[in-house]
C-alpha cells in the first residue's frame, strides 16, 4: 500500500516521502497514529502543496540567514583583557563573548556554535569565520589589546574613524550606523534555520 508519511519513521522514510509498505502496517499502525495518509490523489496534491510551502519557507531562511552575514561581514570586535608580557592572555577571549559582543554592536544575535573558532588567548588581531548563510563567507574582525590599553586605542580608534567618515558633506562614521534588527526577527530566521539543517542531517 502506497502512503504519504508524515513523520520520520525508521527504515521506510522521512516526512512528506511517498513509500510503499504492508497494508496491515499501514491500517493498523501508520494511518491511526497519524503518522502517515493514503496517498489518494487529493493527498499527494496537498503533500505537494506542502512540499512547496516548505521550499519558499526554506528559501526565505536562507535569504535572511545571506543578510545577517553580509550585515555582520568584517565587523570588528575589541575586547581589552589582561595578558602576560609574552602576550599570553590570563583567561581567554570565548565564542559566547564574541556572540554577545557582536550582538550588542549590530543587532544580530546568533548561536555561539556558528563562531568557527576556539577560545583566543593572546593579544593580536584574529580574523575569526562565522558559518551563517550560503552567498558569502562572514568573518569577524576581533581586536585583543591590553587591559589598561584599551580605553587609548578605543579613543586613537574613535579618531581615525571619525576622520575617515567626514566627507565633502560632512557626514561621519558615527552617521552610519550599522542597522540594528529586531532580536526576535534574528532569533526566528536562525533558529527555523537551524531546524531545517537538523532535519537535513537526519535525513
Amino acid at each position: 500500500m502506497k502512503v504519504i508519511l508524515l513523520e520520520d519513521i525508521y527504515k521506510h522514510g522521512v516526512a512528506g516521502e511517498i513509500v510503499d509498505v504492508a497494508n496491515g502496517f499501514a491500517r493498523n499502525y501508520l494511518i491511526p497514529r497519524g503518522m502517515a495518509v493514503l496517498a489518494t490523489p487529493s493527498a499527494l496534491k496537498r503533500a505537494r502543496k506542502l512540499r512547496e510551502q516548505a521550499e519558499a519557507r526554506r528559501a526565505a531562511y536562507e535569504n535572511k540567514l545571506n543578510e545577517l552575514a553580509r550585515i555582520i561581514d568584517g565587523v570588528e570586535l575589541i575586547f581589552g583583557r589582561r595578558a602576560a608580557n609574552t602576550g599570553k592572555l590570563f583567561g581567554s577571549v570565548t565564542t559566547k563573548e564574541i556572540a554577545d559582543a557582536l550582538y550588542e554592536k549590530t543587532g544580530v544575535d546568533i548561536n555561539r556554535r556558528r563562531i568557527s573558532q576556539q577560545a583566543l588567548r593572546e593579544i593580536g588581531t584574529f580574523d575569526v569565520p562565522v558559518r551563517l548563510g550560503t552567498e558569502i563567507s562572514p568573518v569577524l574582525k576581533i581586536t585583543i589589546v591590553r587591559e589598561e590599553e584599551l580605553a587609548d586605542f578605543l579613543a586613537e580608534r574613535a579618531a581615525a574613524e571619525q576622520g575617515e567618515g567626514e566627507g565633502e558633506e560632512g557626514e561621519t562614521a558615527a552617521d552610519a550606523e550599522t542597522e540594528v534588527i529586531p532580536r526576535a526577527e534574528v532569533e526566528a530566521a536562525i533558529e527555523a534555520a537551524e531546524a531545517e539543517e537538523a532535519d537535513a542531517e537526519e535525513e
